[in-house]
């Protein structure tokens, strides 16, 4: 029997017959695994609850003909116990996740930064320490750098013209100059773009100085240029919550991807 045994974080579960369920994780020396979990939907299962969105496990396979089966499972961390009751953490998270899969699209393809940024993220949403507009943003960005697709931010994306420049174009890749400017561009403001610099290379302290608007702005073109280079809407985006920090109060995302708005792995 072959057997082997790494850590990952469960990103999905899917029912499988009566009582199994097929666990989707992004492990750290595997890339993404799907296996079978049997008997998790039971009550008397001995890991069902351990296989949940969130957690950080150790686990160990058995190698199957077409997917791989669980046979242990230990907990690492239980992030879903700090996420579950603040919406606003939870929906992240949940944006978090979907996108880690989306991004591994190739079984067994090794993905360590991908892994280690997924957990830092959730482990920075569940410990309520930062704004999770921001932890969600940086992840996005750094997500994006380990796909390839990181915008650029401090010169032009057309011609390299070191910048600040005013203009940033998604279909372009960030931020260009007057010259290379498509038609059509968003003219963010400078603190939109010197924030998303901060969130990419981990100045928190300059990142969480940063206001309210600037924060909504940089996370629409944040979510525009994620779902122009994945070519499709990721489910999970519209739902997050973003804070307004005059009042403390909840207002559901504006996403620029979707034209409801014009876009103006360290996690701890």
């Amino acid at each position: 029997m072959s057997l082997y045994r790494d850590t990952g974080v469960v990103l999905r579960v899917q029912k499988l017959g009566e009582a199994d369920r097929i666990i989707t994780l992004l492990t750290r020396r595997h890339g993404k695994v799907r296996a079978v979990a049997k008997g998790v939907r039971r009550t008397t299962s001995r890991f069902g609850a351990r296989l949940e969105p969130f957690g950080h496990v150790d686990v160990q396979f058995h190698t199957g003909r077409t997917l791989d089966v669980v046979t242990q499972v230990q907990t690492l961390d239980a992030f879903g116990a700090g996420l579950v009751g603040d919406y606003s953490r939870y929906t992240a998270a949940c944006a978090v996740l979907e996108t880690a899969d989306r991004l591994t699209l190739d079984e067994g393809e090794p993905a360590l930064r991908l892994y280690l940024l997924v957990v830092g993220a959730l482990r920075a949403l569940s410990g309520r320490e930062r704004d999770p507009s921001l932890v969600l943003d940086a992840f996005l960005l750094r997500a994006m750098a380990f796909a390839g697709w990181a915008p650029a931010l401090a010169e032009c994306a057309r011609c390299g013209l070191p910048g600040p420049h005013g203009s940033f174009s998604v279909p372009a890749g960030g931020s260009v100059c007057a010259g290379c400017r498509p038609a059509g561009s968003a003219r963010p403001a400078g603190e939109t773009l010197r924030l998303l610099d901060a969130l990419l290379h981990g100045d928190w302290e300059t990142a969480e100085a940063v206001g309210q608007p600037a924060r909504r702005e940089g996370s629409g073109l944040v979510a525009a240029h994620l779902q122009w280079h994945m070519e499709r809407q990721l489910r999970s985006l519209p739902l997050v919550e973003r804070r307004a920090a005059a009042t403390g109060g909840r207002r559901p995302v504006e996403h620029a991807a979707t034209g409801d708005r014009t876009p103006s792995a360290d996690m701890v």
